[in-house]
C-alpha cells in the first residue's frame, strides 16, 4: 500500500529514536508524512530530524501564529493519525478528552472515521497501573486501534511489557488501518490448549501451540479487518496488529468467550484453540479425595486415582452468546485416521456445532519442519480450499470471509478445489484444536498429556 497521508504524533519518549525509523520506512514506502511534536518529545528528538525525514516542517504548538485551525485541517488531511511514541501521560489525557495542546484538540477534531492509532511506550509499572489500563479501553471503546506494546528490558531496566513495537510491527499496524477490505469483518480468534489444575502445580493439558490461531489473526488484521486473539497465556502471540487476551483453564476461557460475545461486537469467530474434553474433578491419593486444584502439591507417593468429568462443547453454544449473526469456523484434529473416519469425525463436528466451516488436519501428515497441511470444509461437506501450510490457511480463510458465507467465489485459483467429500483423519481435545508441538518437544513436566 502506498500514497496515503499519514499524521505521527511523537511524545516524549526515549522511545522516540525508534519512531523515527517507523517514519523513515513510511516515507521509503510512499507515504506522505507529516509529524506533530510535543514539547516533551523534542527533548528527545530534533525538529530538525523529523523534518529531513519527512521533508515538512514539524508543528508542536497550538498556537503558533497563522497556524491556529491545523488541528481541523490536519485531521481532514490524514488519513490515518498514529500517536507514537504515546505515553502514559499522553493515553491518560487523551482518554480525559483534554485539548489544551495540539496532540489533544487533534483527537477531538478527528474524523471517527479515519483510524486513529496509538503505540504505547513506557516502563513496565507505568503500563499495568490501573490509570492507563482504564484509559486504553476507554480509548479502544472509542474506536482508538493499539499498536501492541513488546515485552523485554525497557530503557529504565526493568523488564515487562511495555516496550515500544519495533518499526516493522508499527507500519505494518497503520498500513493494515488503511487496508479497506469489501467486507470488513469483526473477528475473535482462539488459540493454544488449555490447562485444568490437578493441585497447586500439577495441569492436564494438551501440546497445542497456538501458532496456526496467531497466523490467523495476523492474516486478518493485516488486510484491514478488526481482530481479537483470544490465546492460552503460553501459546504464540500475534505479531501483527490485533489485541490480545489470555485464558489458562477451560472455565477462564469459557468466561471471556462469554464476555467477548455478548459484547455484540463481534461477526466472526475462529476457535482454533485446544480446548480439554475434561476436567478434573477429584483425585483419589492415599490420604482419600481431594478435590482438583487443591493449593499446595501432592507427594509423589504412589500413583493417585484421577476423576474427570466432561467439559461442555464450547464451539456448540458460540452462537447463543451473541445477538448477531455469527460465522464460525471450527477446527477438528485428527490423528491417523482412515478416510471414512475423517470424514465421520468432521460430519459430526458440523452436527453438532451448526459450524459454517471446519478446518481439518491429520497429525500424522504433519512434517519434520513443523509445515501442517490442511482442508476448510464448508457445512455441506465439500472441501472449499486445501491449504499445504498455515500461511496459505490463513489466506484461504480471509478470502472465504471476505466473500458471503460458503460461498467459493473470490478465492484464490491455487485455493480453490472442485467440490469433494471432506478428508481427514482422531479426536482431539473438544472439536476444536491448533497446532501440536513436534515430536521430540516435551510438554511441561508438570503436565499430563490429555488423550482421548
Amino acid at each position: 500500500m502506498s500514497g496515503s497521508n499519514l499524521l505521527f504524533v511523537f511524545t516524549g519518549s526515549i522511545a522516540g529514536y525508534k519512531a523515527c525509523e517507523a517514519v523513515s520506512r513510511l516515507v521509503q514506502r510512499g507515504h506522505r508524512v507529516r509529524c506533530v511534536a510535543t514539547a516533551a518529545a523534542l527533548k528527545f528528538i530534533g525538529p530538525a530530524t523529523l523534518e529531513g525525514l519527512t521533508g515538512s516542517p514539524v508543528l508542536s504548538d497550538l498556537f503558533e501564529p497563522g497556524r491556529a485551525l491545523d488541528h481541523i485541517s490536519l485531521t481532514r488531511w490524514a488519513d490515518a493519525v498514529v500517536v507514537c511514541p504515546a505515553t502514559a501521560n499522553t493515553l491518560n489525557r487523551l482518554a480525559a478528552g483534554l485539548a489544551d495542546d495540539l496532540p489533544g484538540a487533534l483527537f477531538l477534531a478527528h474524523d471517527r472515521a479515519k483510524p486513529w492509532l496509538v503505540a504505547p511506550a513506557m516502563n513496565p509499572a507505568m503500563w499495568v497501573h490501573p490509570a492507563t489500563v482504564a484509559s486504553v479501553a476507554k480509548l479502544r471503546s472509542w474506536g482508538v486501534r493499539l499498536v501492541p506494546v513488546g515485552e523485554g528490558r525497557t530503557a529504565c531496566g526493568e523488564t515487562g511489557e511495555g516496550r515500544l513495537a519495533e518499526p516493522e510491527v508499527i507500519v505494518a499496524a497503520i498500513e493494515a488501518a488503511l487496508a479497506r477490505p469489501a467486507h470488513r469483518r469483526r473477528v475473535l480468534v482462539t488459540a493454544g490448549g488449555t490447562a485444568e489444575p490437578i493441585d497447586g502445580v500439577r495441569v492436564l493439558t494438551n501440546t497445542s501451540t497456538g501458532a496456526t490461531g496467531a497466523a490467523i489473526a495476523d492474516r486478518l488484521a493485516a488486510a484491514g479487518h478488526e481482530v481479537v486473539l483470544l490465546r492460552a497465556h503460553n501459546a504464540a502471540r500475534a505479531t501483527g496488529p490485533c489485541q490480545e487476551e489470555t485464558f489458562v483453564t477451560f472455565v477462564e476461557l469459557e468466561t471471556a468467550l462469554d464476555r467477548l460475545l455478548g459484547s455484540d461486537r463481534f461477526d466472526t469467530v475462529i476457535h482454533a484453540a485446544a480446548v480439554s474434553d475434561y476436567g478434573v474433578d477429584s483425585m483419589l491419593v492415599a490420604g482419600g479425595v481431594v478435590p482438583a486444584g487443591s493449593q499446595g502439591k501432592i507427594e509423589s507417593v504412589g500413583a493417585p486415582l484421577l476423576r474427570l468429568r466432561p467439559n461442555p462443547k464450547l464451539v456448540d453454544g458460540l452462537r447463543r452468546l451473541t445477538g448477531r449473526p455469527l460465522t464460525v469456523v471450527a477446527f477438528k484434529l485428527t490423528h491417523g485416521a482412515d478416510r471414512p473416519q475423517a470424514d465421520a469425525a468432521v460430519q459430526r463436528l458440523l452436527a453438532h456445532s451448526g459450524a459454517d466451516y471446519v478446518v481439518h488436519n491429520d497429525l500424522a501428515a504433519r512434517q519434520p519442519d513443523g509445515t501442517f497441511p490442511a482442508d476448510i470444509i464448508r457445512a455441506d461437506g465439500t472441501v472449499a480450499a486445501h491449504c499445504p501450510d498455515r500461511a496459505e490457511l490463513a489466506e484461504a480463510l480471509e478470502q472465504l470471509l471476505a466473500a458471503d458465507a460458503g460461498a467459493n467465489h473470490g478465492m484464490p485459483a491455487k485455493h480453490k478445489m472442485p467440490a469433494s467429500p471432506a478428508v481427514g483423519g482422531a479426536l482431539c481435545p473438544d472439536s476444536v484444536a491448533d497446532d501440536i508441538i513436534p515430536s521430540g518437544h516435551k510438554a511441561p513436566p508438570t503436565a499430563l498429556a490429555n488423550t482421548p
